[in-house]
């Protein structure tokens, strides 16, 4: 990318910032061509973007069969789904010592790559569902494993997680919980997630916005909280069964 800055080109609209589990646990800064059909030709002026454009097509021109559907634009990601105000990211692999899964939101120009899970324009409440101890333990439960790690996968643990019908003001709770954990972590910029949810350096006040995010949520399954991870089990599946009857 620093060679194409220093190009002298107008790069405007054609490069985004990217990232992957690796990169949105550990803060790095990567970037890629984010060109629009309309910006082609522009593009293609730009000699080290015709460069990379050239070199992706004959990738694709020997790939495999996929490989091959894609020769024709090669100037593009196979798939383009894009946010327009706000994008909740899940690492497909993570340690999750702390209890909680390293979740967060990013904003709506970042890609995020086939090496992450991501939440397109959610509203804000769904950062609490997915940040919590219950869903911790489902995920844990339901999910593979990577050496001392979670696999997550979205089909198989976002997709099943049972959830009580939300009332407005269960929304609104939720909502404001998932702002608490949000700035709880703003106060210790620049640390990055993978630092934050370390369990024996974990912020007493991140570590306390989640408590109350689970006793909020708890509450609106059993009307308390629940006693241990075997409880919050007992209870998904018994909703997991009725759901899927």
């Amino acid at each position: 990318i620093n060679d194409i800055e220093d190009s002298g080109y107008e790069l405007d609209g054609l490069i985004r910032r990217a990232t992957g589990t690796t990169e949105f646990l550990n803060g790095k800064i990567t970037w890629c061509l984010w060109i629009d059909d309309d910006d082609l030709a522009r593009a293609s002026s730009i000699p080290a973007l015709s460069k990379k454009i050239d070199a992706v097509k004959k990738y694709r021109t020997d790939g495999g069969d996929v490989a091959r559907t894609l020769a024709n634009r090669p100037h593009q990601f196979r798939f383009r789904n894009t946010a327009k105000v706000s994008q909740i990211v899940v690492p497909q692999v993570c340690i999750a010592d702390a209890g909680y899964l390293p979740v967060d939101l990013v904003e709506p120009d970042t890609i995020v790559t086939h090496l992450a899970n991501v939440m397109y324009d959610p509203e804000l409440f769904n950062l609490s569902l997915i940040s919590s101890r219950l869903h911790f333990s489902w995920a844990t439960t339901l999910s593979g494993r990577h050496g001392n790690g979670l696999r997550y996968g979205s089909n198989l643990c976002w997709n099943t997680f049972p959830v009580p019908k939300l009332t407005a003001t269960h929304k609104a709770s939720l909502t404001a919980c998932a702002e608490d954990i949000l700035l709880a972590r703003e106060a210790h910029f620049p640390a990055t997630i993978a630092d934050l949810y370390k369990p024996e350096t974990m912020p007493e006040n991140l570590r306390q916005a989640h408590q109350r995010n689970d006793e909020t949520l708890e509450r609106i399954y059993i009307g308390r909280c629940f006693k241990n991870d075997t409880e919050r089990l007992e209870k998904l599946f018994e909703l997991y069964t009725k759901m899927t009857v």
